[in-house]
Order: structure tokens, then sequence, then C-alpha cells
């Protein structure tokens, strides 16, 4: 199937230091909830808002692919760690219009945490003109139709005020500009918890694949 005519593709980015069964089901369940085609992590190579990842991009990249292994919905994009600028999410939307077309439905998939700040992001305003964004509902927050959008920053309410929709079908009709909330199960899993674990001896097997698992005591990961 040609890419302007595929089905909704779901972007996942994050620094995946390690990547973890969260972030994995995450995927899964936004690809369920929201009927998209497939999902694709996009580790980010600099990320803009945070401190240096404890593990290079090439390590980071590589646990991503060993961890989507198997699952042929979930595929990995390494153009953030091959980029030479800050992982920018507008500048990766950017590129993956060059790379898809312009008539693909693309679905940006953030927590609630981050959507709600948006408004800090590199020019966050044309995200809307590049793709949807889907809201999962984070551990910690209440139901997206009990407090979604009256708690969102002022800015951020003005902006999507006429985007929002409970309708996960509204996802095909366009190929961006929608905002649609679902739900997600809470998994109290963090990569820090991961990284803190491995650091002081203990186990973190079943908070993450074997196979990363593997890979982080291969190669010496975050002791």
């Amino acid at each position: 199937m040609a890419a302007e005519h595929a089905g909704p593709l779901g972007l996942l980015g994050g620094t995946f230091d390690p990547i973890h069964f969260g972030h994995l089901r995450l995927a899964e369940e936004a690809r369920e909830a929201l009927g998209l085609a497939r999902v694709r992590l996009l580790p980010a190579g600099q990320p803009p808002h945070r401190g240096a990842p404890r593990s290079t991009a090439q390590h980071r990249l590589a646990m991503a692919q060993l961890a989507v292994a198997g699952n042929p919905a979930l595929e990995v994009d390494d153009g953030e760690v091959r980029a030479r600028h800050k992982s920018y999410t507008v500048l990766t939307l950017e590129r993956l219009r060059a790379e898809l077309g312009t008539q693909r439905p693309l679905v940006l998939i953030l927590g609630a945490d981050a959507f709600e700040g948006l408004p800090s992001w590199h020019r966050w305003r044309e995200l809307f003109g590049l793709a949807h964004i889907a809201v999962a509902n984070r551990p910690g927050y209440t139901a997206h139709g009990q407090r979604w959008p009256a708690t969102l920053p002022a800015e951020l309410d003005a902006a999507c005020r006429d985007r929002h929709s409970a309708d996960p079908a509204v996802l095909r009709a366009a190929p961006a500009g929608r905002v649609v909330p679902f739900d997600m199960t809470p998994l109290a899993i963090s990569a820090s918890l991961i990284r803190d674990l491995v650091r002081s001896g203990r186990s973190v097997r079943y908070l993450l694949p074997d196979s990363v698992l593997d890979y982080i005591g291969l190669h010496g990961l975050y002791r």
C-alpha cells in the first residue's frame, strides 16, 4: 500500500534510557485504542528538554530495536539518532512528511504531562499542521473525560479547543490537526527506577524485555 494512502501511523518519541514495558505497553494500547496501522518508536538523539542521557544514542537505539523485535506492528526510526541537531519533534515530523507524503495520517502519541508542557516545545504550534496528537492518560492523572481540557494552559487550551475529539475515527479522516485522548493501563515503571536498580546491583527482570536486560548486562550500562 502506498504511504500516501496507508492507515494512521503512530509516533512515540522518547529517550528510552532504557526502553521498558511501560513504553511498549503504551505503544500497543495506543495502536489498539486509536486504530493505528503501526507505531514507530523515535529514540531521541539529543533530547532538548532534559540532561544528557546515561547511555549513548547508539545503545538506546539498539535496545529499542531489540525490544520491538517479534512485534510486526512496532518499528524503530533512527532519524533522530542520525541527526546532528537536537531532537526537536517538529523537525522529525517535517522529515517524516517528506518521506511519507502529505496525506498519510500521522499520530503523535504523548502523555498528559508532556502534552500540558507543549507550549515550551520548539515551534509547537506547527505540530498541529504536521500530525494529529493522541494524549495518553498517564498514571497519576484522572480520566480525560473529567479533566481535559479544563486544566490546560490557556494558550494550549485556545489552540486545541476546536481540535479535540473523543472519537478515534477522526484520525483517519485527515492527515493532521486533531487532538484525541485515550486511556492507558497505569504501569509504575520508569527508566530512572531501572537505572537506579541496576546501579545498586538489584534485579530489573520483568520491568523490561529480556533481550534489553541482556544488552544492558553485556555492555555494562548504568553501573
